[in-house]
């Protein structure tokens, strides 16, 4: 028992000296976990909104805006909303997510992702994580719908629930992309709609290219604490003309334009963005390449200095894909997972505001019954995951 908590003070000291190290040059009394960074021209373009007036869901920030975001994510179509979570919903909805489907999703993630399936009235089923990109886990999914789903005619079922599984849902965890070849080939194997969770991995690239728009329809975030920021919004991200047109229809209440009348052909949303926020996020937009170089100079400062550790592994990005590094993590050694939270407190008490991965979403009363296959390389990820600070400014000059 000595033993044990003599290595895991140990480590919680090595993990504040390596973070004293690294951020050096900051001198904050606590460190958070990742902040926004607003030095460009974003005065400028909300002061523009505000004079002229154009503060609401019409305005010529967010058609720029939206431009901006397809550009960089590589896709025809980026269609704004309030949030990503409600981007995501919208992108379910669309690829034809409907009341009482299942929804392979990965059970390490942010809950808005799992949240998104129970808006459609369906049911998330749970897959396990691989180490390599924290994401789902291609070819265990595979071995696991061979023993659990079958083919009929043009859709896949649940052999044990009957119901109709919809769609597949992969999340690129803080920024990491997962093996996009895999699970492609994976839905395309099982024919299963795509949806991509690309809500953490703005500037991320899969073999060099962006991230976001690899399946039918895709979701970016831009919350307070993304990479870009409009205090809340999010995207939705396809290449398919008639999806994005109806994106922007249900999106905007499904209101048919005319100067007077007002017709609504079918349930919408109220989910369109304000101009005020994407005049933000053009801001912001403009300086991505600007948090994109900084984030990957402090992940390098980071993964040095972690590099000669016996019980901090950094989690670096896959060799195949170029990450945005939202937020840096570190693993502790398998034996340390127990003392995970007072390694936490610890540092926390030093003044670096690191954090846990989530709580597994099984886990949680409302989605404690939903299916799931076995989880037990995201049970590991669960136990010995911190997240350390992130933000582009912590890097330097």
């Amino acid at each position: 028992m000595n033993a044990d908590i003599s290595i895991r003070d140990a480590t919680a000291g090595e993990l504040i000296e390596s973070l004293r190290h690294t951020l050096a040059e900051t001198s904050a009394p606590m460190i958070a976990l990742h902040e926004p960074e607003f030095k460009g021209r974003e005065k400028e373009y909300v002061t523009d909104c505000i004079e002229t007036g154009w503060v609401s869901s019409l305005g010529d920030y967010i058609v720029r805006f939206e431009q901006m975001v397809a550009e960089a994510c590589g896709v025809k179509h980026a269609v704004a909303t309030v949030n990503g979570t409600a981007a995501l919903h919208i992108a379910l909805l669309l690829a034809g997510v409907k009341q009482g489907d299942e929804v392979l999703a990965p059970a390490l993630t942010f809950i808005a992702t799992i949240n998104a399936i129970a808006y459609c009235g369906a049911v998330p089923h749970f897959v396990d994580s691989e180490m390599a990109s924290l994401g789902i886990d291609a070819a265990k999914l595979d071995a696991y719908l061979n023993t659990v789903a079958e083919r009929r005619d043009d859709h896949v079922v649940n052999r044990k629930t009957g119901r109709r599984i919809a769609a597949l849902l992969p999340m690129h965890t803080f920024g990491h992309p997962v093996d996009l070849d895999a699970i492609v080939a994976l839905a395309e194997r099982w024919g299963l709609p795509l949806v991509e969770d690309a809500a953490e991995s703005l500037g991320s690239r899969y073999k060099g290219r962006p991230v976001g728009g690899f399946g039918l329809v895709g979701a970016m975030s831009f919350n307070g604490n993304k990479i870009v920021t409009t205090g809340g919004g999010g995207c939705v991200l396809t290449n398919d003309d008639m999806i994005a047109r109806r994106a922007k229809h249900i999106t905007t209440t499904a209101k048919h334009k005319h100067n007077w009348a007002f017709v609504h052909d079918e349930i919408g949303y109220n989910y369109r963005l304000p101009n005020l926020n994407a005049a933000l996020g053009c801001a912001q937009m403009e300086r991505l390449d600007s948090f994109l170089g900084r984030k990957r100079a402090l992940a390098k400062k980071y993964e040095a200095s972690f590099r000669n550790s016996n019980t901090l592994t950094f989690v670096r990005e896959p060799d195949y894909a170029t990450s945005n590094y939202w937020l840096n993590a570190v693993l502790l050694a398998p034996e340390l997972g127990a003392s995970r939270d007072l390694i936490l407190e610890a540092t926390n008490a030093a003044g670096f505001g690191v954090r846990p991965v989530w709580t597994l979403i099984p886990k949680l009363e409302m989605y404690a019954d939903s299916p799931r296959m076995d989880l037990s390389c995201a049970e590991d990820i669960e136990r010995r995951l911190i997240n350390i600070p992130s933000s582009p400014a912590l890097a330097g000059a």
